[in-house]
């Protein structure tokens, strides 16, 4: 069995941003019950997953979390889990929350690699995004991070916001570049029902990249990255080399088992899905009454399995292995080689970057 990932849900932000459709809150007064209720969630799967090589903590704003609630989090969970000894310990943090005792207490913690959403440096950009942080800012906290002797430091970045210029794109890249960090995830900028940005958008007060100018932006991010050294490994995200590919994020994409703790949380054991309540209130009650906090569960079939495989894996540089699609794929394959949009390699279908472009729509011409 390959070793999980465990995910912990920070359901927790001081303001939420335009764009954001990921569930928090901005009542922090909720934290303690919060804590006390995701113990006992860990306790309820202490045997269901033996070993766990990877905790990621997002959100939601992990960085807010005080030494004292953090220090409560993590010696928790390794009273309930087995941890392997080279686990990454992955936390997502605010630029405007960095702070060189808090980055001390992280490391203390095991804490190894850090997910600072930057999103961009244009200040423009970040008020519009409606960010904690300016560009001086996030430029602080990469500082204090590495002189507080982090060397796994990723940046989240969004591209495609309403009249940003490819110019001032690859100012932010650039910019990004000069802190030298290890990962860069580069997302484009997508309307989420019921965010303000939605609101925004369907009152016609905002107007983003049509698909061309966005197709534009996300080649353009490749090429710049690329030639920087980075390797492009899935559509959003980039690593200075192979030992810095988020290995969390790598359990989802390659269909390992993980486990999620938090309201929201989702969890995956090989053929069951299942997902907590997208409520702090509904999450705690029925923890409180020694329920587990499931909203719903789904067991996948062979075939959703295969269709998940295929999806997933032409997202990454890894692609999809040929005796995993049928026979009847085999022209589809020799047209997307010819057209240059996919090569095989060692029996695999990778896609070029142009193909990455189209990689949602292919498992259906595929299988």
């Amino acid at each position: 069995m390959r070793n999980s990932g465990l995910y912990i849900h920070v359901p927790f932000c001081r303001t939420k941003c335009v764009y954001c459709d990921f569930y928090s809150i901005t009542d922090t007064g909720l934290i303690d019950a919060w804590l006390g209720a995701l113990e006992r969630e860990a306790a309820q799967y202490c045997r269901a997953f033996p070993l766990f090589d990877t905790i990621y903590l997002g959100g939601g704003t992990p960085s807010l979390l005080d030494a004292q609630a953090l220090t409560r989090l993590f010696e928790g969970l390794r009273r309930c889990f087995a941890f392997s000894s080279d686990a990454e310990i992955t936390m997502e943090a605010n630029p405007d929350d960095v702070t060189q005792p808090g980055l001390s207490l992280l490391a203390s913690l095991g804490v190894n690699r850090l997910s600072l959403g930057v999103q961009s440096f244009d200040d423009r950009d970040l008020a519009f995004l409606r960010r904690r942080h300016d560009a001086d800012r996030a430029a602080r906290a990469l500082g204090a991070a590495k002189d507080a002797g982090f060397t796994n430091i990723g940046l989240d970045l969004i591209y495609g916001l309403p009249g940003q210029t490819r110019r001032a794109w690859r100012a932010t890249l650039e910019r990004a570049l000069s802190f030298r960090p290890t990962h860069l995830a580069c997302y484009q900028l997508t309307v989420e029902g019921h965010t303000p940005l939605a609101a925004m958008a369907q009152k016609g007060e905002i107007r983003l990249p049509n698909d061309e100018r966005a197709r534009s932006l996300f080649l353009a991010t490749s090429k710049l990255l690329e030639a920087s050294g980075f390797i492009h490994y899935e559509v959003s995200n980039f690593a200075a080399s192979e030992r810095f590919f988020c290995r969390h994020n790598d359990k989802y994409w390659i269909g390992a088992p993980y486990l999620g703790l938090g309201p929201a949380a989702h969890s995956f054991d090989g053929s069951r899905r299942w997902w907590n309540h997208r409520s702090i209130a509904a999450y705690c009650g029925a923890l409180k009454e020694g329920k587990k906090p499931i909203e719903e569960a789904e067991v996948l079939s062979p075939e959703q399995l295969a269709l998940e495989r295929c999806y997933l894996g032409l997202r990454t540089n890894r692609g999809i292995g040929l005796e995993e699609l049928p026979e009847s794929a085999t022209p589809v394959v020799r047209q997307l080689c010819k057209a240059r949009l996919a090569r095989l390699k060692g029996g695999r279908v990778i896609l070029s970057n142009h193909g990455l472009l189209i990689a949602d729509s292919l498992p259906a011409l595929l299988l």
